[in-house]
């Protein structure tokens, strides 16, 4: 099995990544490797964003905030960023997306989990393109 590499960047890598994450590992299953960072990772998973995930039963507590240094010269089959800048200048990925996304660690609840549903809906849309062979920008992938 051709197993997909796909990490997911924000600032803190407390919330919008570590929720795209798990939402890889729940919608991808075996064929895709997920990984998500920080470019100034808070060291911490925002209490937030595991009780939003908590609410569709995943568990978010056994993820950690990482940074990108941790990530240096390995290849993805795709990088996205969350609309916070991030170039992730030292990590390699075959196609580059931005998706645009507030950051939610302000916002109450009801808007925390629209970014949440806005995040899971992205990931299963990437999932399905990069499992054709298309990249987010449809595309063919380099090879």
């Amino acid at each position: 099995m051709n197993r997909k590499r796909v990490i997911f960047v924000c600032v803190e890598n407390s919330n919008r990544s570590q929720m795209a994450e798990a939402f890889a590992h729940i919608h991808g299953g075996d064929s895709v490797e997920a990984f998500s960072a920080g470019s100034r990772p808070s060291g911490r998973v925002s209490p937030k964003a595991v009780a939003a995930m908590t609410e569709i039963g995943y568990d978010l507590t056994a993820h950690s905030s990482k940074g990108l240094g941790e990530f240096n010269g390995q290849e993805f089959d795709a990088a996205v960023t969350m609309g916070c800048g991030d170039e992730c200048p030292l990590v390699f990925a075959k196609t580059r997306v931005d998706w645009q996304i507030p950051d939610p660690k302000e916002m109450p609840p009801d808007q925390f989990r629209e970014i949440r549903d806005l995040i899971e809906a992205k990931v299963v849309a990437l999932l399905r393109d990069l499992s054709r062979g298309i990249s987010p920008a449809h595309e063919p992938l380099k090879r």
